[in-house]
């Protein structure tokens, strides 16, 4: 496959993950977003991708966040919304609006927890939803929009 321009994929980690790693290590385990965001460049290397990275306990910074990644060219997004995966209609219209393929990534199984995390607003617009393998969620998804990108570009 040609590439004359790197690919751009935008991940987007959502309210309280800053706190990973201290957070209920019980169900989100010990990994800090550093150890993930870590993981998540040295794929993007391997790869030749550039990614960008950002995390916001905000909702508004979020939305932001997804209209400057259609205004950037970015190509796809990854997204964990955290809780505002149940609660903001305001992100899943900011993801439908920009028509970037959107891969939504969870720690935990969310359909294993408690009822309220079961339904996703986010993934009626996601292409895919991966959830349940704790940091590796975030990798999988990686390889998944880098798949999906790569096959519409041959």
């Amino acid at each position: 496959m040609k590439r004359r321009n790197k690919i751009k994929i935008l991940v987007i980690h959502g309210p309280n993950l800053n706190l990973l790693g201290k957070r209920e290590p019980h169900i989100y385990g010990v990994a800090t977003l550093s150890n993930i965001n870590t993981a998540l460049k040295k794929l993007a290397e391997k790869e030749k991708i550039y990614l960008k990275i950002i995390q916001s306990n905000y909702e508004g910074k979020i939305i932001e966040a997804i209209h400057n990644a259609a205004k950037d060219k970015f190509h796809g997004i990854i997204i964990n919304p955290a809780a505002y995966t149940h609660t903001s209609i305001a992100i899943r219209d900011a993801l439908s609006s920009v028509n970037l393929p959107t891969i939504e990534v969870h720690l935990s199984n969310i359909y294993c927890r408690e009822e309220f995390r079961r339904y996703s607003l986010i993934s009626a617009v996601a292409i895919g939803q991966i959830c349940g393998f704790g940091p590796n969620s975030y990798l999988l998804g990686l390889k998944a929009i880098l798949d999906l990108l790569r096959k519409n570009k041959e």
